[in-house]
């Protein structure tokens, strides 16, 4: 989904820390965060994708309960996408040579390195997880993974548990971290995995709780959708979102593997929202937290089900009991902008839009809807104001 740049939080937004960072101005290719990587990828299944540095993509395997780490060689130069991509759907279904309604479209991630998008699609017959290309022309090609060095690192679980699913991953600071949803009774967990990247399973893992501000409760199963990596005042973050929908920080320094770890909600956007992604972007001096998200109840905020919003990123500050978790700052539904709206904002250009990605600060790659039932969509370079 993302690499995470933010002028407010560069050290841990950036594609890496210090070291890593002299490191990739150095590096000739991706393999270099790799430890030992090999070829002849197979994959289980395909979910949540995002990119690191060079034209590392990271794609989750939930079947095996892994995530990989691939060399592309995607890197550069940037030709941005010259046109509208219309009805992604049939292109994908010609390229397959299957049926309508044969391709389901999971995830999406454009390489800030090239401007090539990279979707993650399941298809059928027999839900074959597939990885597809689309360049700046808007042609569709299926690249060849087993000829591309990869790692695999597998999502470690406490006992009698089970990984269910990887909800969002990013390349974050010193290390790769990763969202998802176990069977145990702490269900949302956070797992970090350390650079370089290695084969095997050598991640950290900790159960996350969250204050969610509408259910006016401390809750522990629901996952974390999206999420970007943050620093606040030396210390490392991530910054994640929820259905229903607080936003909340959760600390990622000192901590043991197999912890507890409490969140502290900061905004709430209301009930009846399902986030799908999240990032950062600078304008007119002002640093804004975008989530889009889908509506799953009745439409209050303008012609679409899929509709985003932009908070202010001072608001993720919040630290005392009188701003945070009950007392969170909450969205004005009443407003889509302006001095009444808390410093929480309706992105107009993001109605309809299913998944977003980054490409560089407001200009962000958007796969719309064409209809409320979302069954095609068309693919946009899209300028946030």
């Amino acid at each position: 989904m993302k690499i995470q740049i933010t002028l407010l939080a560069a050290a841990a937004i950036a594609i890496s820390g210090i070291t890593l960072q002299a490191q990739d101005k150095k590096s000739g290719s991706a393999s270099d965060f790799l430890k030992k990587p090999v070829k002849g990828l197979e994959l289980k299944s395909v979910g949540r994708v995002s990119f690191g540095p060079k034209g590392l993509l990271l794609v989750s395997d939930p079947a095996s309960a892994s995530v990989v780490a691939i060399d592309t060689g995607d890197t550069g130069p940037v030709k941005k996408l010259a046109a509208k991509v219309e009805n992604v759907e049939s292109k994908l279904i010609d390229a397959f040579g299957v049926q309508k309604g044969g391709v389901k479209i999971i995830d999406m991630a454009v390489n800030p390195e090239s401007g090539n998008i990279w979707l993650t699609a399941n298809v059928n017959p027999g839900n074959q997880p597939k990885i597809v290309k689309v360049d700046s022309a808007g042609k569709f090609s299926e690249p060849d993974l087993k000829s591309m060095p990869h790692v695999r690192m597998t999502l470690p679980s406490s006992e009698n548990e089970k990984l269910r699913n990887v909800t969002d991953l990013a390349w974050g600071e010193f290390s790769v971290i990763v969202a998802g949803q176990s069977t145990g009774e702490f269900s949302n967990k956070i797992f970090q995995i350390p650079i370089p990247l290695e084969h095997g399973e050598n991640a950290q893992f900790y159960s996350a709780e969250t204050y969610h501000v509408a259910h006016r409760k401390w809750e522990t199963k629901a996952p974390i959708q999206s999420f970007i990596p943050y620093e606040e005042d030396g210390k490392n973050y991530i910054v994640g979102a929820f259905a229903c929908t607080p936003i909340a920080k959760f600390p990622l320094d000192d901590i043991e593997t197999g912890a507890e770890v409490k969140g502290t909600s900061v905004v709430e956007l209301g009930s009846g929202n399902r986030p799908r992604d999240m990032f950062t972007y600078r304008k007119d001096g002002e640093e804004w937290l975008v989530t889009n998200t889908h509506r799953f109840k009745k439409n209050l905020f303008g012609p679409s089900k899929f509709w985003a919003a932009k908070v202010k990123m001072s608001h993720l500050e919040a630290n005392d009991e009188d701003n945070t978790n009950e007392n969170a700052v909450r969205r004005n539904d009443k407003v889509a902008s302006g001095p009444e709206a808390n410093g929480m904002e309706v992105v107009e250009e993001l109605f309809g839009a299913v998944l977003v990605s980054q490409l560089e600060n407001a200009e962000v790659i958007v796969l719309r809807a064409t209809s409320e039932e979302a069954t095609s969509h068309d693919l946009e370079l899209v300028e946030l104001k």
